[in-house]
């Protein structure tokens, strides 16, 4: 059997429910619903932790972070890793990774160290270092007007168009092409020359920056490219398109600005629907409240309705344009003869809480919000619609994609093939956990926050490292996740039997990699 190409399409912070065929009121997205008409949408495929690079690392080994290392953002993931895109590579595939990659940091500095080992009277960490670079993403890499070459393979890719940053601060080599398109490029980036409007929401820019120049049309064109350059002999290519929004900053370009108004929006979730929320949240309301919200950082906050419904708009501006990217990368296919042969798949690195409870952006707090996003798998091999309710999770995509390319794993991958749900088969979960580890000490928590995650058919359940409270929502009868059940006494067994569940599946996610090897 011929091995199929690969064209893998992610967004950036885009919950599940933020698609046309998933059932959005007002957001029409007609080339990716058209690839759940001819594939399988999966309705219940969580991340393995919300947040960019953890879950990135995740998708490419097929990995917990806590077992690849990138845990959280700030970090890197490192060469030793092994990921799909190297596999395939030694198997006779072309891959590329064109846009946003984020395993590696993306500012100067990375994440703060919370442990100095020298001060702790410890000589050094208990990984020894690999003397390698990971610096390849930081902005001072393409300061020069002359293209800086990443150094590849870079995670088994072999041609990289890297795309830093969000929004119209958009940076790597998408920034040395725009300077180099125009003498404006600066000038447009600074938010001081932004484009006159009403809205109020933080982080709401009416960028300059022409609609043929912003970011999505960079990574759509040069994706275009790519599809064009591959050439009809018996080597396969996978290509990975990976678009920077819709995070924030709210900077839909041109048109896309304005194709959404507001006032067609509604936040269904406001604050007042959760019946008791949690301490963090409190907290959160409480700044809020006193003045004191950070709205102009990564970090989540209470945003006012009006701000709410302002966000939503731009935010389906910005997955508008990806849609239209969307159509004209699957119309290159069948254009070049390719589509016949090529496995769509689209996907996002994790959701926004996007005014439900009046939260905005994304955190530790995993509500479905931020864990459940879009996946859908359009095959050659049966351009068949279907919704398929396995629960499944992004650890499952390196396996499924090598075998579909029919490639064999390495050992110590933790994720399941999902072929067979893909083709309509029912799904062989229970539950599937995630995980979060904090940058920092946010949120009024006494301590950075470490999550433990637990979804079943049923039940969220969620603990939170040295704390008394957690979370326990009744999906069946809650699925908005309003009512904390957690101090129930009626709900104590419930909460009993579902700590066990947990304990079960972090155990069997330990890492079994590499074997110890004796001499022959």
């Amino acid at each position: 059997m011929t091995p199929p190409n690969f064209l893998f399409i992610i967004t950036d912070q885009h919950r599940a429910d933020y698609l046309g065929c998933a059932g959005h009121p007002v957001l029409k997205t007609p080339h990716i619903d058209a690839l759940a008409a001819t594939g399988t949408r999966f309705e219940r495929f969580h991340v393995a932790t919300p947040v960019c690079m953890p879950n990135r690392a995740s998708l490419l080994t097929g990995r917990y972070p806590s077992v690849h290392g990138l845990r959280q953002n700030g970090e890197y993931l490192t060469y030793r890793a092994n990921t799909f895109a190297d596999v395939l590579s030694a198997n006779g595939y072309r891959t590329a990774a064109i846009g946003k990659s984020h395993v590696q940091p993306m500012t100067e500095h990375g994440a703060e160290p919370r442990v100095d080992p020298a001060a702790l009277g410890l000589i050094k960490e208990a990984w020894k270092e690999d003397n390698s670079d990971y610096d390849h993403e930081v902005p001072e890499r393409y300061e020069g007007n002359q293209k800086y070459e990443i150094p590849t393979p870079y995670y088994g890719y072999q041609d990289v168009e890297m795309v830093t940053n969000h929004g119209d601060q958009a940076g790597g080599h998408y920034l040395q092409w725009l300077r180099s398109k125009s003498p404006m490029a600066d000038q447009w980036r600074d938010r001081k020359n932004q484009l006159q409007h009403s809205y109020k929401c933080p982080q709401a820019y009416r960028t300059p920056i022409p609609e043929e120049l912003y970011p999505t049309a960079f990574i759509r064109d040069k994706a275009l490219a790519y599809l064009d350059s591959v050439k009809d002999d018996d080597k396969p290519f996978f290509s990975f398109v990976s678009f920077p929004d819709p995070h924030h900053p709210f900077t839909p370009p041109g048109h896309y600005w304005d194709m959404y108004k507001p006032e067609q929006f509604e936040a269904r979730l406001p604050w007042g629907s959760h019946k008791n929320p949690t301490p963090p949240m409190q907290w959160l309301r409480a700044q809020h409240e006193a003045g004191k919200r950070v709205s102009q950082s990564q970090e989540a906050f209470i945003a006012e309705a009006d701000e709410i419904r302002e966000a939503m708009a731009l935010s389906c501006g910005m997955i508008a344009m990806i849609d239209d990217a969307v159509g004209m990368l699957v119309q290159k296919l069948k254009d070049t003869g390719k589509y016949d042969n090529t496995v769509i798949v689209f996907n996002a690195d994790h959701g926004d809480y996007l005014g439900d409870f009046g939260l905005i952006l994304k955190g530790a707090l995993p509500f479905r919000s931020v864990t459940r996003v879009p996946f859908i798998w359009s095959d050659p091999a049966s351009r068949k619609g279907r919704v398929s309710n396995a629960l499944a999770t992004t650890i499952d995509l390196a396996p499924t994609i090598m075998a579909r390319a029919g490639v064999k794993p390495y050992h110590g991958i933790q994720g399941k093939n999902l072929l067979p749900n893909i083709d309509g088969a029912p799904g062989e979960r229970m539950q599937l956990m995630s995980e979060h580890q904090d940058t920092f000490v946010r949120m009024g928590m006494p301590r950075f926050m470490i999550v433990r995650n637990l979804i079943t058919d049923d039940w969220r359940y969620t603990v939170y490292r040295g704390e008394s409270w957690g979370e326990l929502y009744d999906l069946k009868n809650d699925p908005d996740e309003s009512h904390n059940l957690w101090d129930e006494p009626a709900f104590a067994q419930v909460r009993m039997e579902l700590g066990e569940r947990l304990l079960q599946e972090m155990m069997e996610n330990v890492d079994q990699s590499p074997h110890a090897k004796r001499r022959a």
